[in-house]
């Protein structure tokens, strides 16, 4: 991690909602979301929140060897979005304690606040994560 990553960091991002990431598209193979609105999914909705955090710090680690994982996730999902309106993310990185980090995250769809929270990171060494992940997988 370098200097420049410390509490205070603020990020905006965008992202326009498309059908792909509706209810119906999260888990094609389920019945019960097939019969859904059409309308932003929280699981995306959630990544979307992950990647804005992501976008934030990246320029303050050593990308690609270091990267960061999300562990933990407190955000309501107060407004329903559908496809075409491009969603704008708030990132705040409120503390550093040592590689954990802690965000306060909000999302906008030009309409209604969408979501509120909060979201924690761990940075990690890219190459001994994925060494520590592949002895989980069976011979």
């Amino acid at each position: 991690m370098k200097d420049s990553l410390k509490p205070g960091l603020e990020h905006s991002f965008q992202f326009t909602v498309t059908d792909a990431k509706t209810v119906p598209n999260i888990y094609p193979e389920a019945a019960d979301f097939q019969a859904m609105p059409r309308v932003f999914a929280t699981g995306y909705m959630v990544a979307l929140l992950e990647w804005a955090c992501i976008d934030a710090i990246k320029p303050h680690l050593d990308w690609p060897a270091e990267q960061s994982v999300g562990t933990h996730i407190n955000v309501s999902h107060l407004a329903a979005t559908p496809p075409g309106l491009t969603v704008t993310v708030q990132v705040r990185l409120d503390e550093v304690d040592g590689k954990r980090l802690k965000f306060t995250v909000s999302a906008h769809d030009g309409v209604d606040t969408i979501a509120e929270g909060t979201h924690e990171r761990f940075v990690v060494d890219a190459e001994k994560f994925n060494a520590r992940l592949q002895k989980k997988i069976p011979a």
